[in-house]
């Protein structure tokens, strides 16, 4: 039984819940250090890559000059081991001031400069996961205080080193610490994915309420078994995942991996393609200063980001697993699909996917369809509902299609 001061908690976080902020009506899209920089410290030996207001400073000219700010890509997030090891004599959270020695709200009007926002992280518990001092229950409102005035943008809430009660209370508490501010902070809660991620453990009713999105599931790794993993999950629970998420209130099935070192470009498409159709945020963790053009072709690619960011924010589902090939699909705007077709096999041959728009269920518009290859940025033709085409598709690769109704 909730104990009285919970439930007068939750309560309010009905009528006070992170959604009256009006943000994030489509995934949002970014970049952040945690998979490519992890919590390198060491500026006296790496100094390029260490985390640092130089290097948050570097990939915000890299976002606002590269193309990236253009497509979407508009917030620029620090992840863990920022701050200082101790909090200052009022009792706020402060940033290294060997790392950042303008401070965290300099920084933040550096990437304002630029057209952009900026994130922060910090974690509810006694310490971060590397730990950094945390965000305890009795420090919420003075930390939520302290990034307003510092004119953060976004908030991720880590749960390390706290327990199910702690977080039962402090993720709401937060949500309306973080309104009471009156500065529009977008709110990325941890808490599903440290309580399993699943009903009934998890509320996603109350998330939806409280938070703009939220992680679910295990940290994504770089390589090609973390990102099936991830993917796996989410088709296995998507009967409970896929109604929590919608306009302002999103899945996060963690960062992309896309330039790093642990995909091939096959598999990149494939996180690409997943994401897009989960309606998955887009947090870019790779170094944007050697990123290869491959890898910004995937992430660049303009209709991918257009399904991504599609108005409707319906995330999308698995339909068919068999042997060889998963298909997931997702219904967009104006009577509009989206279709993600994964080989998930490694027995080293590319594979024909042989289907029609009745067999994938899309027959509203009964002319017939139009279909694009949308990672090839290549048009395959105008199709009847029943006229059979065929999709190569390449081990551990994907076919994403753009579906769109002739009528």
């Amino acid at each position: 039984m909730l104990l009285p001061s919970l439930r007068i908690l939750l309560g309010l976080a009905v009528c006070c819940s992170s959604l009256d902020n009006g943000l994030l009506r489509t995934p949002p899209m970014g970049w952040l250090p945690w998979e490519r920089f992890r919590c390198n410290i060491d500026c006296k030996n790496d100094p390029e890559n260490c985390i640092s207001e130089h290097l948050i400073k570097t990939m915000t000219d890299r976002i606002a000059e590269d193309g990236w700010k253009e497509l979407g890509y508009e917030y620029v997030n620090l992840d863990d081991c920022w701050s200082a090891k101790q909090r200052d004599s009022q009792g706020r959270l402060q940033a290294d001031p060997e790392r950042f020695p303008s401070g965290i709200k300099a920084l933040a009007d550096y990437v304002h400069s630029k057209g952009l926002k900026f994130g922060i992280y910090s974690d509810l518990g006694n310490y971060t996961c590397d730990g950094y001092p945390g965000t305890t229950l009795d420090t919420i409102d003075i930390d939520a205080k302290t990034f307003a005035g510092w004119e953060v943008d976004m908030l991720k809430l880590d749960g390390c080193f706290s327990n199910s009660s702690v977080k039962a209370i402090g993720y709401p508490k937060m949500s309306i610490a973080l309104n009471k501010t009156g500065r529009p902070i977008a709110y990325s809660c941890s808490w599903p994915a440290y309580e399993g991620g699943l009903p009934p453990k998890v509320n996603y009713t109350l998330l939806g309420k409280i938070c703009n999105l939220w992680r679910n599931f295990d940290d994504i790794d770089d390589s090609w078994d973390s990102l099936l993993n991830i993917i796996e999950w989410y088709g296995k629970n998507q009967d409970n995942l896929q109604p929590a998420a919608g306009p302002g209130q999103w899945n996060d099935p963690d960062m992309m991996i896309i330039g790093n070192f642990g995909l091939s470009y096959e598999q990149s498409k494939v996180q690409m393609a997943l994401w897009t159709i989960l309606a998955a945020p887009l947090f870019i963790s790779t170094d944007l200063r050697t990123i290869s053009d491959d890898a910004k072709y995937i992430l660049q690619n303009p209709l991918t980001i257009y399904i991504n960011q599609d108005p409707l924010g319906i995330p999308g589902k698995r339909i068919l697993k068999n042997h060889h090939f998963e298909v997931w699909k997702r219904a967009l705007i104006n009577g509009q699909y989206a279709v993600a077709i994964l080989n998930n096999g490694t027995d080293g041959t590319p594979r024909l996917f042989a289907a029609n728009l009745v067999l994938l269920e899309i027959s509203d518009c009964t002319t017939g369809y139009k279909i694009y290859d949308v990672l090839e940025q290549s048009f395959l033709g105008s199709f009847a509902l029943d006229t059979v085409f065929y999709i190569k598709v390449t081990p551990t690769g994907v076919v994403l299609l753009f579906i769109r109704p002739l009528c």
